[in-house]
């Protein structure tokens, strides 16, 4: 499962989706907006996606995954639109045979993620608005 929603996310949807008799350990990684980012108040925050490109992009992850970690299986959602402060971003969920593998699965998809899937993130303050890793 790599979707782009613009829905509230659920930690369930991506636990069933990767779970398994097995698979002993999973993992989970919930993503969820700050109230503050160097020092400025965080209003509210907008992503936006090109959603067939940012799946692929996931899917491909997920099969990197896969092959560096003895076959551990995971599944990503991230969500689109605006979300306040509280609200989930993304969230992924990764099973495998033992632990280990499950920790860095699921660790190194969202350090992928956020190199290589095309979704953009604008923060919004009391003083102004900018958009997160573009430019120098």
């Amino acid at each position: 499962m790599f979707r782009v929603v613009d829905r509230p996310l659920r930690l369930e949807e991506v636990v069933e989706a990767v779970s398994g008799e097995a698979y002993g350990g999973l993992v989970t990684f919930s993503g969820s907006v700050r109230n503050q980012t160097r020092g400025r108040r965080v209003l509210r925050l907008a992503y936006e996606a090109y959603p067939p490109m940012a799946e692929k992009k996931l899917a491909e992850i997920g099969a990197e995954v896969a092959g560096k970690f003895n076959g551990t299986r995971l599944a990503i959602v991230h969500r689109v639109g605006t979300l306040t402060p509280g609200e989930l971003a993304v969230v992924i969920a990764a099973a495998a045979p033992h632990r280990k593998e499950a920790f860095l699965g699921c660790e190194h998809a969202i350090e992928r993620l956020k190199q290589d899937v095309p979704i953009w993130k604008k923060e919004f303050f009391e003083d102004g608005e900018v958009w997160v890793g573009l430019g120098p």
